[in-house]
C-alpha cells in the first residue's frame, strides 16, 4: 500500500513538472548551500592545518606586521625583525634556543625556463641539528645542508615531480639558476604535504642573503621553549622584549608571536563564522522552500477535490487521503534535497580545486556520507513537514462535498 501510495505521489509530481520544479527551488539552494559550505569548509580546514605538518606544539614563531599583500611571510612589513633580537630571545629564561630565517622569493632558471621560487634559510652551527629534528627533515635523494655549503641548495619534494613548472624534474646534483647564480642541489626532501616544505628551497643564511641583499633583517625567528606547559609564559616574556625593543604599547604591538596551534585556531575560527553565516542564510532558503511547498500542496487539495471525492467514495479512508498528500509534499523535499546535495558536491569540487590553484594548497572536499544522507533525510522530513497541514485538509473532506467540487 505503501509503496503504491509513493508511486501514485511521484505521477503527480511528474504530472505538474513546472510547479514541482519551482516549488523546490528553495530546498535545492538550501541543501546545496550547506554541503557546498560544509565541503568546502572542511577541506580548507584539512589543507591549512597540513600546512603545519611537523611543526611541534612547543615552536613559536615570530613575525613582523605590517602591510603584505603578496609574498612570503614577513615581506613589505614597515619595521621588519632585526638579527640580533634572534640572540636575545635565546637568552630568555622560558626559552631553549632561536633561530632567524629569511624568506624570499627569487627568481628561478632551469631547462631554459623562468619562475619565482620561494627559498628559506635553515639555521646553522649548533642549531641545525635540533631544526632538522623538530621539523623532521627526511631526505628522498641526496643529502642535507652542511655549515660550509655556499653554493649549494636543498629542495622540497615537488620540484622532483615533472609538473613542478619547469617542464623537468630536479634531481640530486642538478644544476639551478637563482637570481643569476648558478646552485648545485645536493638534496631532494620527502614529501611533508606542507607548501611550507615541499615547495621551497633551502638555502644556508650568508648565501641567501648575499643573493638578495639583506644584510640585517629576518622575516621569521623561531623560538624553541623549554618546556611546553611554560609556552604561554614564554610568549608574553618574548612580546615583552619585542615591545620594549621596537618601542611600542601593548595593544600597539608592530609584531606577532605566535603558537602553530594558535594560528590554526584562529584560521578554523574565522572559517567556522562564514560557514555560521552561510548556513544561517541555507536555512532561510529552506524556510522559503517549505512555504512554497505548503503552497504547492494547498493549491493540489483544491485542484484535486474530485479525486479525493472518487478516492472516498471507492473506499479510501482519511488516513489514505492525509498519508498520499503527506509522501507527495515528503517527495518534493525529498527530490529537492537529492538535487541540492548533488549541485552541492559538485560547487565543494570546484570551489575547493579554484583555492587549492589560487592558495597553493592540496584540498580536497571533506563531506562524509553520513552528512550527505542526513541532508536528504532532512529535506524530506522538512517537506512531509510542510505538507501536514494540507494533508489534514484533504484528508477532512466529505466525499459529497468534494465531489461537487
Amino acid at each position: 500500500m505503501i509503496i503504491d501510495l509513493f508511486l501514485y505521489s511521484f505521477r503527480n509530481l511528474k504530472n505538474r513538472r513546472l510547479r514541482t520544479w519551482l516549488t523546490m527551488i528553495g530546498i535545492v539552494i538550501g541543501i546545496a548551500s550547506v554541503i557546498a559550505l560544509v565541503g568546502l569548509g572542511g577541506g580548507l580546514k584539512a589543507a591549512i592545518t597540513g600546512q603545519f605538518t611537523g611543526v611541534s606544539a612547543d615552536i613559536l614563531t615570530i613575525q613582523a606586521g605590517g602591510v603584505a599583500f603578496s609574498g612570503p611571510p614577513g615581506s613589505g612589513v614597515v619595521n621588519p625583525l632585526k638579527k640580533d633580537y634572534v640572540d636575545d630571545i635565546e637568552k630568555i629564561s622560558y626559552v631553549d634556543f632561536a633561530a632567524g630565517r629569511l624568506i624570499e622569493a627569487v627568481k628561478m632558471d632551469y631547462n631554459n625556463i623562468q619562475d619565482i621560487a620561494v627559498t628559506a634559510t635553515i639555521p646553522g652551527g649548533k642549531v641545525r641539528t635540533e631544526f632538522e629534528k623538530i621539523f623532521d627533515l627526511k631526505l628522498e635523494q641526496g643529502r642535507l645542508l652542511k655549515d660550509e655549503d655556499t653554493s649549494k641548495v636543498l629542495l622540497g619534494h615537488n620540484f622532483l615531480k615533472k609538473d613542478n613548472g619547469f617542464d623537468k624534474e630536479i634531481v640530486a646534483g642538478s644544476k639551478i639558476e637563482l637570481n643569476g647564480k648558478g646552485y648545485e642541489v645536493v638534496g631532494i626532501l620527502k614529501a611533508k604535504g606542507s607548501f611550507m616544505f615541499d615547495s621551497v628551497i633551502f638555502f644556508n643564511d650568508q648565501p641567501l642573503r648575499d643573493i638578495v641583499n639583506n644584510k640585517d633583517n629576518v622575516d621569521l625567528i623561531v623560538a624553541r621553549v623549554k618546556n611546553i606547559n611554560d609556552i604561554d609564559k614564554a610568549k608574553e616574556a618574548i612580546e615583552k622584549y619585542l615591545r620594549n625593543k621596537r618601542d611600542v604599547k601593548e595593544g600597539e604591538e608592530d609584531f606577532r608571536v605566535q603558537s602553530a596551534q594558535s594560528t590554526i585556531d584562529t584560521i578554523n575560527g574565522v572559517l567556522g563564522g562564514v560557514q555560521a553565516f552561510v548556513i544561517i542564510i541555507a536555512a532561510i532558503s529552506m524556510i522559503v522552500g517549505a512555504i512554497g511547498i505548503i503552497n504547492t500542496m494547498f493549491t493540489a487539495v483544491l485542484e484535486r477535490r474530485k479525486e479525493i471525492g472518487i478516492m472516498k467514495s471507492i473506499g479510501a479512508k482519511n488516513e489514505d487521503i492525509f498519508l498520499l498528500f503527506l509522501i507527495e509534499s515528503g517527495l518534493l523535499g525529498f527530490v529537492g534535497g537529492l538535487i541540492g546535495v548533488i549541485i552541492g558536491w559538485l560547487l565543494a569540487i570546484l570551489g575547493t580545486n579554484a583555492l587549492s590553484a589560487a592558495l597553493g594548497l592540496e584540498a580536497s572536499p571533506d563531506i562524509s556520507f553520513a552528512f550527505a544522507l542526513f541532508a536528504l533525510l532532512a529535506s524530506f522530513f522538512i517537506g512531509a513537514a510542510s505538507g501536514v497541514i494540507p494533508a489534514m485538509q484533504a484528508a477532512s473532506m466529505k466525499p459529497v462535498d468534494a465531489l461537487r467540487g
